[in-house]
């Protein structure tokens, strides 16, 4: 695996070292690549490297040189048209891990669940899977076959009620303290399920609600991690997620880990993958009938409407919004839902639809969201989401900026600097980070110049 050093290097950089490569022998096989697709010949000085490579003003390798780099590290052509340079490069770094390619059986998903739970390794050097091994692990899910008992020492349900409550205490504790603190719990609660699962037996219903919470432990870690900025590490835990509810039979588990994933895909702030969010929202919503939650079903469609914001897709992520709103005003009460989902309400559902308005520049839309977020009767609960009370304040400023409201600016900005400093995450650092940025060119102000010295 890639080492912290290699993990900050130029993408390139990273391919070359992994493989062992010198910069004429890389350059060699691409000359060769860019032959056999029928541009011609490429020539193979070294500096070609280090001119893309270097850190200030790099050039970027015009489409057919990308093409050729692209075959001789065996990634489609597709990817380097709808990807970004040089991120796409780092589709070139194999994981070869268990994860990806166990089978898709009872045994494969133990195999996936003990190498996404191992031993903490930096993985920020690997970007993400590609689209199309997003698309074959939704369709692998839904034709997956469910788990029959086994023998061994017999276990009760009992066991699968326990492992249901600490979980619930894991999600609640994930509110309270944020990602750092809860991440290493998780991956723990993964590799106990799993070392039960190998070794002892169970009536068939339990074995499956084991399976279950397999999949909701390792859900939660994928969440952590991608709240502590780690996006590879996150779809390694949400992959093996996917494969353990498939083992447990369960289409609500496999939807909310979908839902999770997608947020993963779409809002990876280095190439954002929107469309391959798509496909794991539309596998899942294919068995919607199988969905037994209200809250699951509304969460895919909101997820859906973030996903088509970004994508640019203004009528689809409305159309969305209305379905979540739809779906959940069809519900259930939170207390006859599952645990999971008791964060998924009225309130959440505004602030999310606002979040797609303001991704589709429409900030006056994406402040009536965010205003109905909290005052609707079914409110978006600040004081138990501090973290992501945060971040939606976050947006929220940003619709003030850009209606050129730089006193609701400062003032919402302001609230959301307070929340953050007791809840730890990346993403809302991130958001800060570009709030600011947005607000330098009006430093002028006074009132934006104390928040930004207050902040800086």
């Amino acid at each position: 695996m890639v080492e912290g050093a290699l993990a900050n290097r130029h993408p390139l950089s990273q391919v070359l070292a992994l493989n062992g490569w010198t910069n004429e022998d890389y350059l060699r096989r691409v000359s060769s690549a860019h032959r056999a697709l029928g541009y011609g010949g490429l020539g193979c000085r070294k500096e070609k490297v280090s001119r893309w490579t270097r850190p200030v003003r790099p050039q970027v390798p015009n489409e057919p040189t990308q093409l050729a780099m692209a075959a001789v590290l065996e990634i489609p052509a597709s990817e380097v048209r709808t990807g970004t340079w040089p991120h796409w490069l780092l589709l070139g770094i194999r994981d070869r891990s268990a994860v990806w390619e166990s089978p898709w059986t009872p045994q494969g998903t133990i195999t996936a669940l003990d190498d996404a739970g191992g031993p903490t390794v930096d993985r920020r050097g690997f970007l993400t899977a590609g689209g199309g091994t997003v698309a074959a692990a939704i369709a692998q899910w839904a034709i997956a076959t469910p788990a029959n008992a086994v023998t061994g020492r017999r276990i009760g349900k009992t066991v699968a009620d326990r492992f249901d409550t600490r979980l619930d205490e894991l999600r609640h504790l994930d509110d309270d303290l944020g990602a750092d603190y809860v991440y290493d719990a998780a991956r723990a609660e993964v590799r106990l399920i799993t070392r039960l699962l190998r070794n002892h037996s169970y009536t068939e219903a339990t074995e499956r609600r084991l399976y279950a919470s397999a999949a909701e432990a390792s859900r939660l870690a994928g969440w952590c991690a991608y709240d502590t900025g780690d996006i590879a590490a996150a779809e390694k835990h949400l992959h093996a997620a996917l494969r353990a509810s498939a083992s447990s039979g369960d289409h609500t588990t496999g939807a909310i880990t979908a839902a999770f994933w997608a947020n993963v895909r779409y809002g990876n702030t280095v190439s954002p993958d929107p469309l391959s969010a798509l496909d794991l929202i539309n596998g899942a919503l294919v068995h919607r009938d199988r969905i037994t939650s209200p809250r699951a079903l509304a969460m895919l469609h909101i997820r859906r409407a973030r996903a088509h914001s970004l994508a640019g897709e203004p009528a689809a992520a409305y159309r969305a919004v209305d379905d979540a709103l739809t779906a959940y005003g069809n519900g259930v009460p939170v207390t006859a839902d599952l645990p999971s989902v008791y964060w998924v309400n009225a309130g959440e559902i505004h602030q999310a639809a606002a979040s797609a308005a303001l991704s589709l520049h429409d900030p006056a839309r994406a402040l009536e969201h965010f205003t109905a977020a909290a005052t609707h009767a079914d409110p978006y609960d600040a004081e138990k989401e501090p973290r992501g009370t945060a971040i939606y304040l976050i947006r929220k400023a940003s619709a003030y900026l850009a209606l050129d409201d730089l006193d609701g600016t400062v003032e919402t900005a302001r609230h959301a600097v307070d929340l953050m400093g007791g809840v730890s995450s990346a993403r809302g650092s991130s958001a800060l980070i570009e709030l600011c940025s947005a607000l330098v060119r009006r430093r002028g102000v006074p009132v934006v110049r104390e928040f930004l010295d207050l902040t800086g």
